[in-house]
């Protein structure tokens, strides 16, 4: 069975460019060019990813991504204007899984289509269902974290990214193997994503994020999950 994908584009050559290539892959894709429609039809049918286009008519992507995470943890890959750094930060602060930015070649979208995919099948998958490390524990089977026995909200990146730090607690994590290993490709020169998603998640484990003591940065390298952090 095709995975289906939901698009959320106003630019009808942009989205006619994507529909083609996405179905080319084996994809069912449902299109729509309005926000207040792509809502209604989500809540309607079931949907395996979201492209979500930021510049929408009357609902903004970032107020649709909000919506949808109320309720949701389907996969959200965000199209962001270029240079729109805030907008991009924004998007994955409110739960977007990746983002691309325009122009963008169509071959990098399925790319980040697949990874964000296989990182979803990962995640059902996942052998371990329950991890501690210190005082944070994961329980995959109920899709929940805790910190000092009380349950933090994480969004579904979040989740999947702290499920590997406490997998590989005490051990460094280069920013290339989290890149690989959580958004499924190579480290490619931009950290923006994983700066944004490693301090959201010191803001929700930490007793002071700016001195972080259980998610460590090792300066030019990569993180670390320590589990005597206090």
């Amino acid at each position: 069975m095709s995975r289906k994908i939901l698009l959320v584009e106003d630019e009808h050559s942009i989205a006619e460019s994507i529909i083609y290539n996405l179905k080319a892959e084996g994809f069912s894709v449902v299109h729509v060019d309005e926000g207040p429609i792509a809502l209604e039809i989500f809540n309607e049918e079931k949907f395996d990813l979201i492209i979500l286009d930021l510049m929408l008519p009357e609902i903004s992507g970032l107020d649709i991504c909000r919506s949808i995470r109320k309720n949701s943890n389907v996969p959200i890959i965000m199209v962001t204007a270029k240079d729109s750094e805030a907008d991009r930060v924004a998007g994955l602060e409110i739960g977007a899984d990746d983002y691309v930015t325009k122009p963008f070649s169509v071959r990098e979208l399925l790319s980040r289509v697949r990874a964000v995919l296989r990182r979803t099948e990962y995640q059902e998958n996942v052998k371990q269902n329950f991890l501690k490390v210190g005082d944070i524990e994961i329980d995959i089977g109920r899709y929940e974290a805790k910190v000092s026995g009380k349950s933090i909200e994480l969004t579904p990146r979040e989740f999947e990214l702290l499920y590997a730090l406490c997998e590989n607690s005490g051990n460094l994590m280069s920013r290339e193997e989290i890149f690989d290993e959580i958004w499924g490709y190579s480290f490619i020169g931009n950290t923006k994503t994983l700066d944004v998603h490693i301090q959201r998640i010191r803001e929700k484990i930490e007793k002071d994020p700016k001195k972080p003591k259980k998610l460590v940065t090792v300066r030019g390298v990569g993180y670390k999950l320590v589990s005597d952090g206090k």
